[in-house]
C-alpha cells in the first residue's frame, strides 16, 4: 500500500521545514483580529510557526511574521500570541 505524505511547511521563525502536524498556523482572520488557530482551518492570512516561544520572537525581530500576515503588529497582540504558543506547548 501507499503511504500518504504528509504536507510540510516552514517554520517563519527558525526557517526549518516541518511537517504541518508538528506546527502553529498564525492567523490574521478577514476582520483583522490574529489568533492561533490550533484546527488548521480558520479562514484567513496565514503563517507557521514551531510551538517555541523562542522561535515567535526570531520571526518578530526579522519582521517575518508582519511580513507573512501582511499587517502591523501591536504590542498587546504579540503579548497574546506568546501567552496562546505557551497554552498550546504545555498540552
Amino acid at each position: 500500500m501507499k503511504t500518504k505524505k504528509s504536507p510540510m511547511r516552514k517554520c517563519i521563525g527558525c526557517q526549518i521545514s516541518k511537517e504541518k502536524k508538528q506546527l502553529l498556523r498564525v492567523v490574521r482572520t478577514p476582520d483583522g483580529k490574529m489568533c492561533v488557530d490550533v484546527t488548521g482551518k480558520m479562514n484567513g492570512r496565514g503563517a507557521y510557526i514551531c510551538p517555541d516561544e523562542s522561535c515567535l520572537k526570531a520571526a518578530l525581530k526579522a519582521k517575518r511574521l508582519e511580513s507573512a500576515l501582511a499587517t502591523q503588529i501591536d504590542n498587546e497582540v504579540i503579548e497574546t500570541l506568546i501567552s496562546e504558543i505557551k497554552e498550546v506547548s504545555e498540552q
